[in-house]
């Protein structure tokens, strides 16, 4: 809590500080969702007049501190070149109740029952591609990458802040977010963000408590372009194994043996004093000079013309640094000894592995669009990348004794850049990569989006198509592990191959998407489950596993295909929005998936109080069909493949949320009740084997925006 009241407090003080302009970008790929009329007011695509928030405005009324256009917008970047993508200011109502949602917000994930805990996606295209220190890779729901950071330009301060609560003190969770921009000048911007979950958690040794916040600061001149940001991470993560026994959950009376049923908390897990932690500190700084010249263009609703900068050529600097480090902290010996098969650093409680990365990015750009013959912008570049990793290592005849051990890696490589963002019909990006030296030599990576858009009955239809194929190295941690528990120095792993191609169709007005895609991997390279069985000390009939995991690559092919269609439904005030995915994968044994994967949100939406007050109150559930869960190895904080000898099927659950959400001027507030139909059928609600999601439980969130 005082990092919650260190950060709110931050973010009034930078709140009073002034700011003005607004960010001009002639050459962004995606243009506003709003259109301005002669008069310079904004209009919806129905032709509605809206506020910055896109909320619509009553002429009739007096035009308060809220319907003054402030020149509000926000972008991303790429994080190779420094391209900016428009994005839309978060003020949006619909599915507010779902923003924080560990399982995301329409159920694609699976993740351990807590706020913020380790997920991975059961939708296969929605996974990402891995990092390096692979440790965070099960945290994105609260990393950000550069890629991921949101520059602000406001002519007058701004300020986002969001709370979450579910639950008691005692077991419930919390998260604060907060958004904080404003502008030196019209070309020089700054801000920051905040991003505080702490999830004390529902079962024994299970809390969260996240830390990720950032600075970042841009320049946009003629000339001269720059992005800039910092971000740091601190996760800790209690880990619990999971419960002793699932029937805690699946048949409460019989584990109760006629007494009063466990509560959460009373439920046995099978670990206890083990936490995780990782800390990281990014740095990334793009910056540009462009060559160009200057010309007269008449602006639209202007009878004067504008002299305006035309970019011709583009030197292009990119540096990234990341500081990594992981600690795992276990201090019951005896706990270990029974639940682990491996202890190689003996009685010693903690052990601790770092990374050190920079890489630095040099390209030319041939700009787009200088002359009516440059239809698309071209890019040459060269990449250097030095990686540093710190291992624990053990002292040959005395393996209770460790040291540092450092292995060093170096990587060149060169590539091209063909893209077209400019115009209304036809978009695309093509880039190609090569590892000429080092680790990493012969890793290379082709792969191009493109879109097409055209008018059907009076709509817009937009055909996308993306498609890639990778030669790539496993990443380090597949290669090298050391460790209290795991041990591993795969010298001899092949390059993973993928190759992919994926379309999908979008029609807005019909509010239709329909997308589908197929992947094939060669050298598919994961996490085992290589427990070792046991006779039982009592019952020499039973069989216990200690636990352990290894790396694994599959020399042949594995196939998914992948298909989902999203089709929204209205009739008045009710509406029905679907989302049906269906994949499939050829080795369900190496790479488990679940073929159907649902999400469906019925609800009504409606206005009150002379449309000043927006209220969408219905229910939504998602589900997926059984399939053979990646279990979690608590020791590595990674997910990986169930003990073939134990393992069991989940799925088939429906999780049930009824909620409300309100929308007023500046400010959204929701209240979800979670888990609806907990204790009902014989279905449970486990997304990984023996972690359980959340029991019934209100949540309440409030997002309000300053702009002052």
């Amino acid at each position: 809590m005082k990092k919650i009241f260190f950060a709110i407090v931050l973010a009034m003080i930078c709140g009073s500080i002034s700011a003005q302009t607004n960010y001009q970008n002639q050459y962004s790929q995606f243009g506003n969702s709003y259109t301005t009329d002669e008069n310079g007011n904004r209009i919806d695509r129905n032709g509605n007049r809206v506020d910055r928030d896109g909320n619509p405005i009553d002429t009739t009324a007096v035009i308060d501190a809220n319907t003054i256009p402030i020149g509000i917008q926000s972008w991303t970047i790429d994080p190779r070149f420094g391209n900016s993508t428009e994005v839309p200011v978060d003020t949006l109502q619909h599915g507010f109740q779902n923003t924080n949602d560990t399982g995301g917000p329409t159920g694609h994930y699976t993740y351990l029952g807590n706020l913020g805990a380790p997920r991975i996606a059961h939708v296969f295209f929605e996974r990402k591609e891995g990092n390096q220190f692979f440790f965070i890779d099960p945290y994105d729901f609260t990393v950000r990458q550069p890629e991921d950071i949101i520059y602000t330009n406001t002519k007058s301060p701004y300020t986002n802040l969001t709370y979450y609560k579910q639950g008691d003190g005692r077991y419930g969770e919390e998260r604060f977010k907060a958004h904080f921009a404003t502008n030196v000048n019209r070309r020089l911007g700054f801000g920051f963000d905040i991003d505080y979950t702490y999830g004390r958690g529902k079962y024994q040794s299970q809390s969260t408590a996240l830390f990720n916040g950032n600075l970042f600061a841009y320049y946009l001149g003629d000339k001269y372009n720059m992005h800039f940001t910092f971000i740091n991470d601190n996760l800790k993560v209690a880990e619990n194994g999971g419960l002793e026994d699932d029937r805690y959950i699946t048949y409460p009376l019989e584990m109760a043996e006629g007494k009063k049923k466990y509560t959460e908390s009373e439920m046995p897990t099978n670990l206890s004093e083990i936490w995780n932690h990782n800390t990281g500190y990014h740095a990334f700084f793009t910056h540009r000079y462009n060559l160009g010249f200057y010309r007269e263009e008449m602006q639209k609703n202007d009878t004067i013309a504008k002299e305006v900068f035309v970019p011709v050529t583009s030197f292009i600097h990119t540096v990234k640094a990341d500081i990594n480090r992981r600690k795992y902290i276990s201090y019951d010996n005896e706990q270990n000894e029974a639940y682990f098969a491996h202890n190689y650093l003996g009685n010693d409680s903690t052990d601790i592995t770092k990374h050190f990365s920079i890489k630095n990015t040099v390209g030319i750009s041939l700009r787009e669009g200088f002359n009516k013959w440059a239809k698309a912008g071209l890019t040459a570049f060269m990449s250097f990348e030095h990686r540093r990793f710190t291992l624990t290592d053990t002292i040959l005849d005395n393996p209770g004794k460790r040291l540092s051990t450092e292995l060093a890696e170096n990587v060149l490589s060169v590539g091209g850049q063909l893209i077209k963002t400019q115009g209304r019909t036809l978009h695309y990006n093509v880039l190609g990569e090569i590892a000429l030296a080092g680790e990493d030599a012969g890793q290379f990576t082709i792969e191009g989006q493109g879109d097409l858009n055209f008018r059907l009955f009076n709509d817009t239809v937009r055909l996308e198509a993306n498609a890639y194929i990778k030669n790539l190295n496993p990443t380090f941690y597949y290669r090298h592990f050391h460790s209290k528990h795991y041990w591993w120095d795969n010298n001899d792993l092949s390059k993973i191959t993928r190759t992919r191609i994926e379309g999908k169709l979008s029609i807005d007005r019909w509010k239709t998407m329909l997308k589908a895609g197929v992947e094939n991997i060669t050298n598919y390279t994961y996490l085992d489950n290589t427990s070792v069985g046991t006779p039982d000390a009592i019952d020499p009939t039973q069989t216990n596993y200690k636990n352990d995991v290894a790396v694994r690559q599959h020399s042949g092919n594995i196939q998914i295909f992948s298909a989902t269609l999203r089709q929204d439904f209205k009739l008045g005030i009710l509406h029905l929005d679907n989302e049906i995915t269906y994949q499939k994968t050829s080795n369900q044994d190496i790479l488990p998936l679940p073929e159907l994967v649902l999400y469906h949100n019925l609800y009504l939406k409606f206005a009150l109080a002379k449309k000043v007050l927006n209220v969408e109150l219905g229910a939504d559930v998602r589900y997926f069909t059984e399939y053979y869960a990646p279990d979690y190895a608590p020791a590595i904080g990674q997910f990986y493949l169930q003990n073939a000898n134990t393992r069991y099927k989940l799925g088939g659950y429906p999780l049930v949320n009824g909620y409300v959400n309100l929308h007023l001027k500046r400010t959204r507030i929701f209240l979800q009740m979670y888990n609806l139909v907990q204790g009902t059928g014989k279905r449970s609600y486990f997304l990984a084997p023996h972690y359980p999601l959340n029991p019934r439980i209100l949540k309440v969130g409030l997002s309000w925006n300053f702009f002052d």
